[in-house]
């Protein structure tokens, strides 16, 4: 098995603490070389302004495409931070990409959603061998991801989607994705991307459904607000499940007590954001009348950090590096519990880089708390004896 100690040997990482958007360019890409350069994601804290970062990385990369987001916290080589500026160079060697900006998401019209996806990904030429998938950034506070994801996974039927939804902190006021030079608001983007790596797709939470049947009685499904749980208003009901004051209820009361909802086999988080309007909850993904949900119980949330990424390629080998969507949900109930060093120890060892999200998509499903990533391996090495 490959030692992991060092970095990754297919894509380039750069970082930056500084607070100057100009000096944190030029520090992430001191080590980066433009012309060897496919694209490159950013990854951008909320004390940066994304306008002039973005212009910034413009000049700096000379004509390299950027995608990327504002986060909620960042997953470095050091693990959990939450004000570096992060970019992954991906090469030329190893990938290929084309890009669709869907601008004015919120009201989607999943009809034209539909068709400039299918338009992009038929100009979109196969190499013979490579692999291809899709990387998803949305505005984080869109309340379109649910919607947009689904659409993408049917029109693109068998191409695998990963995506993060873009963050602001614990801001909650606005959100933006990177393209063609701008960050941009209300928007999402679309990679289409090639690469001679083989990778595999990761997803996973540490929750167990509990208790007995929850169902929404009132709900406003366009803005993800439910006013009333079981009858009753949903904050003071959706305390009293959870043993909690109403007036405690807070984000760490809710990243530790999620509402679970099936479908088919599977239970997917859905994640209370807020109290809002005096006693209605507000939700980060989709919600409607009349769904049965249940409370969730965390598991022990290192343990199935551990074995959510303890994956291999069928020779046996560990990733060169894992792509990581991790709700920020998921950091705050890690940090509340103390164990911050620990599972940013973990990301290290396994070469974990990416972002924390606003919520998570993978298989054509929006979902909360969960870790959503792609794991790429180094390309296999051919005898030319």
């Amino acid at each position: 098995m490959r030692d992991l100690k060092h970095g990754p040997q297919s894509i380039g990482i750069g970082r930056s603490q500084a607070s100057d958007p100009s000096a944190a360019v030029n520090e992430a890409c001191a080590d980066f070389n433009s012309n060897l350069s496919c694209f490159v994601l950013a990854f951008i804290p909320n004390g940066l302004d994304p306008a002039e970062v973005t212009q910034c990385l413009t000049r700096k990369l000379a004509g390299v495409p950027v995608f990327g987001c504002t986060t909620a916290g960042q997953i470095t080589e050091n693990g959990y931070e939450s004000d570096a500026l992060l970019l992954l160079s991906f090469p030329k060697a190893n990938f290929r990409c084309s890009s669709i900006l869907f601008e004015n998401i919120k009201p989607l019209n999943s009809t034209e959603i539909a068709a400039q996806a299918q338009r992009q990904a038929e100009k979109f030429r196969h190499t013979a061998g490579w692999n291809r998938l899709a990387l998803m950034f949305s505005d984080g506070l869109s309340k379109q991801e649910d919607l947009l994801v689904s659409t993408l996974e049917t029109v693109l039927d068998g191409l695998p989607i990963f995506g993060g939804s873009a963050g602001d902190g614990l801001q909650y006021e606005e959100t933006f994705v990177l393209h063609g030079g701008k960050a941009r608001t209300n928007a999402a983007v679309l990679l289409l991307i090639e690469t001679n790596l083989h990778f595999q797709g990761i997803g996973f939470d540490h929750f167990l459904p509990i208790g007995s049947e929850i169902i929404i009685t009132d709900a406003d499904p366009e803005e993800r607000l439910v006013y009333e749980i079981n009858g009753a208003p949903a904050a003071l009901e959706y305390a009293r499940l959870v043993g909690c004051p109403a007036d405690q209820l807070s984000p760490q009361v809710f990243a530790e007590n999620p509402m679970l909802l099936r479908q088919n086999l599977n239970y997917y988080v859905r994640a209370i954001r807020e109290v809002t309007d005096g006693c209605a909850l507000s939700f980060m993904a989709a919600i409607d009348d009349g769904l049965i949900m249940t409370l969730g119980r965390g598991k022990e949330i290192i343990e199935t950090l551990e074995a959510g990424l303890n994956i291999h390629d069928p020779a046996g080998n560990s990733p060169d590096f894992i792509l990581g969507f991790d709700c920020v949900l998921r950091k705050l109930e890690i940090e509340q519990k103390q164990l911050s060093r620990q599972v940013s120890d973990v990301l290290q060892s396994r070469r974990v880089i990416g972002f924390n999200t606003y919520g998570e998509q993978q298989t054509g499903v929006h979902m909360n708390q969960t870790f959503v990533g792609v794991a790429f391996f180094e390309p296999e090495k051919r005898d030319l004896s």
